[in-house]
């Protein structure tokens, strides 16, 4: 493997285990912040007075820096399924500090991610050496990548306008779409700008090229408009339904956006490219088992919460006929 590579790799498997520790963590400061005051679902901030919080967000900024470097050294076919190990380290912490069982099924589903991880990794393409932003920009208006951008942007403004205000709030696609769409624009824009960061850093000046200013732009508006329907989606639609279907769609269109513009699979073999597919499926499969049995698991929490209040108010209802019933036939009421 490539020295850039296995630099990316590193990078990506610690992003992977901040980003997964902080929702740990995060949780964690949100249980303990709800015990003293209103709960942040009912519009409370006592969390903002909670050090185990602040913790988690100090992880997640350090995981999201590390993924945004590990872009400027590795492919994002090597990089952007990794961060399913996020989940997996978020689920088996989970397990243990927060006593959220985890199923055999999402065991399986935690395998499923390792084994198609490795796949993915051995099997990563070597990335060709860019020595100038100027360089990217060619790549990044070469006519196949352009084509990409305009229909990405034509669905995009086709969900907005038209599909949104029709079926946003009943169908899970039309926000998922656009700011997977979009977050496929954000990847390559940051991929951009992470190497134009990394020459700088090492001696050749890449800041006094317009095209620089250009991708750090375009990142930030993508972003924005990313994190916004992703925000419409977790606020209309379940998580355990978002988060598998958001991160299949991301993470397709990612790999496809970064294999148009950078050419990650040129100069690679049919059987590489097809183990690299196939590691991914892999990842996805446990991905999905892994939120589906997360989904299970609340549901049946909620169901046994319902029985065990039905069950309460059934003895509490038995209690008061008992109560009832001794009064009628106490003696002192005959006399």
């Amino acid at each position: 493997m490539a020295e850039d590579n296995v630099k990316g790799l590193v990078l990506a498997v610690g992003s992977s285990l901040f980003i997964g520790t902080s929702f740990i963590l995060k949780k964690k400061g949100l249980h303990r912040a709800a015990a003293n005051g209103t709960r942040a679902g009912y519009g409370g901030y006592t969390y903002l007075r909670e050090p185990l919080w602040w913790a988690g967000m100090t992880t997640m900024f350090i995981g999201e820096a590390a993924n945004f470097v590990a872009y400027a050294f590795a492919p994002a076919v090597l990089v952007t399924p990794l961060g399913a190990l996020s989940i997996i380290v978020s689920a088996v912490l989970a397990n243990f500090i927060l006593k959220e069982r985890l199923s055999k099924l999402g065991i399986l589903g935690c395998l499923l991610c390792i084994v198609g991880s490795v796949i993915i990794v051995l099997h990563a393409p070597q990335e060709e050496s860019l020595t100038s932003v100027q360089e990217i920009w060619d790549l990044a208006t070469q006519p196949a990548f352009l084509i990409f951008v305009a229909a990405a942007l034509s669905i995009v403004a086709v969900l907005v306008v038209y599909l949104e205000p029709l079926c946003g709030q009943s169908n899970v696609l039309v926000y998922l779409g656009i700011c997977s769409l979009m977050g496929s624009l954000t990847v390559v824009s940051i991929k951009a700008i992470g190497i134009a960061i990394k020459l700088t850093l090492e001696g050749t000046n890449q800041l006094t090229f317009p095209q620089t200013w250009f991708f750090m732009t375009v990142g930030a508006v993508c972003v924005i408009m990313q994190l916004n329907y992703l925000n419409k989606a977790l606020d209309t639609f379940n998580a355990a339904i978002v988060s598998p279907i958001y991160y299949v769609m991301f993470t397709t269109l990612t790999i496809a956006a970064s294999a148009i513009m950078f050419k990650d699979w040129s100069g690679q073999d049919a059987s590489s490219i097809a183990s690299e597919i196939s590691g991914f499926v892999t990842v996805l499969g446990g991905t999905v088992i892994l939120h589906t049995t997360r989904e299970q698991e609340q549901a049946g929490t909620s169901i046994n919460a319902g029985a065990a209040n039905r069950h309460t108010s059934g003895e509490d209802q038995k209690s008061g006929d008992k109560e009832h019933l001794i009064t009628l036939h106490n003696t002192d009421y005959f006399e």
